[in-house]
């Protein structure tokens, strides 16, 4: 806490806090927003106790909200007994200091929040890296004057993380860390491309399963898998990606990662922070797309992530929609409409288990459409080829002759990698 008298109560109490919405002048937008920022702060273990709402087509440099809204601000503030104030959007270094001047409790903005919760939800070594990586690439220019120490920024949400104590350093410290963060990092990026190489040695298709947060995407894993990945109902629950092995119906395997969530303009620290781990869904050869169609901003919600997908790179994948919790929706033929106007889509309930026969045909059509046609001579001590052409692919002929095999299939990609060398 900041010290101010009415904000001292125990430590085991939520912070109060006030939301501050401000972007967008749009309805069904700005209720979408504010919806967001609710999840957020209840995923951050903060209590909302007030809600102020400003429009503006320029924000005021100084404030974001302008002077008059920054007293009225303070007065709800003491009226409240709020710890803390979330501005749903990103302040400067500037307006953060004067809105915490004129209100006297601490200020954040929605950045600080989310980095916030991927500091509770860091779990293995390399999440806590990166998280610790983002919080500081994002304070770096947040400290004023040299050698200014972030302890002003005190305890409590927005300032938590696996770096907590690291964080009392000067500028030149903090460049120190960070160059080091991102040399660990790279290590264990190298790390996770060794462990994908020796998965893509196996002759199993990877897919990736990506989504909005809170979407369904630890649970479906669960479902087709067996596995028992972690879930929670609060967003950002996974930072840490999980592959598992899936068998389909018709005896193919595939290997499906779950990924962490997105939202709505992921911080761009995050964006590059967390690059290793979303690296995973650059390297997948399909997407999975859970989509919460319950939620009344589902449109909303799969526009963003495709667009962090284009940002990644990560578009024009074969992708299939996969509309997730229909089990809260009650109109059923609203469903198969929607179904039948996305291609390679599918409506489904993970947590009821519903749908997922439908899902798996999906998935199988979708591996048979990106298979690679091949024609190869095979020595006939390759002959283990042709099984593997069989087990993950289409065998269309296959002649045994004097010289070697002669063998016309479509497979997976890494199969025909393996082909390449025998083709005629």
């Amino acid at each position: 806490m900041r010290g101010i008298p009415h904000t001292a109560r125990a430590t085991v109490e939520p912070e109060r806090a006030i939301l501050v919405l401000c972007h967008s002048e749009v309805a069904d937008e700005d209720a979408y927003w504010a919806e967001e920022m609710r999840a957020l702060s209840q995923s951050a273990g903060v209590q909302v106790v007030a809600e102020m709402r400003q429009r503006r087509h320029n924000p005021d440099g100084a404030t974001c909200i302008g002077k008059g809204k920054a007293q009225a601000l303070f007065v709800l503030a003491r009226e409240k007994e709020a710890d803390l104030i979330i501005f749903d959007t990103e302040l400067t270094p500037i307006q953060q200091r004067n809105l915490e001047q004129i209100t006297q409790v601490r200020v954040i903005d929605r950045t600080q929040l989310i980095l916030d919760i991927f500091a509770r939800r860091a779990r293995s070594r390399e999440g806590a890296l990166q998280v610790e990586l983002a919080q500081l690439l994002y304070l770096m220019p947040r400290l004023s004057g040299k050698g200014t120490a972030l302890s002003r920024l005190g305890g409590g949400i927005g300032t938590r993380g696996p770096g907590e104590t690291k964080l009392e350093m000067d500028r030149r410290r903090i460049r120190e860390r960070i160059a080091h963060l991102r040399g660990e990092l790279a290590e264990l990026r190298r790390q996770r491309e060794h462990q994908r190489a020796a998965r893509r040695r196996l002759p199993f298709p990877s897919g990736a399963i990506v989504g909005y947060t809170n979407a369904g995407k630890s649970t479906l894993l669960n479902v087709l898998s067996g596995a028992q990945t972690y879930v929670d109902q609060r967003v950002f629950a996974t930072l840490d990606p999980t592959t598992r092995r899936v068998v389909l119906p018709d005896g193919w395997s595939v290997l499906l990662t779950d990924t962490v969530g997105f939202v709505e303009n992921l911080p761009p620290m995050l964006l590059d922070a967390f690059r290793a781990t979303l690296e995973e869904v650059q390297e997948a050869d399909f997407l999975l797309h859970v989509i919460d169609i319950s939620s009344p901003y589902w449109e909303l919600q799969r526009d963003a992530v495709e667009t962090t997908l284009v940002e990644l790179g990560a578009d024009g994948k074969p992708t299939i929609l996969v509309f997730n919790k229909a089990d809260r929706v009650r109109d059923t033929y609203w469903l198969r409409q929607l179904v039948a106007e996305h291609p390679n889509a599918v409506y489904i309930s993970a947590k009821q288990a519903q749908g997922i026969p439908h899902l798996m045909d999906r998935i199988v059509q979708t591996l048979q459409s990106i298979l690679v046609s091949v024609e190869v001579w095979l020595p006939y001590e390759s002959s283990a080829l042709v099984a593997e052409c069989y087990e993950f692919g289409r065998v269309l002929s296959v002649d045994y002759q004097e010289r070697g095999i002669h063998l016309r299939a479509q497979v997976i990609p890494s199969v025909a990698a393996k082909l390449q060398p025998y083709s005629k």
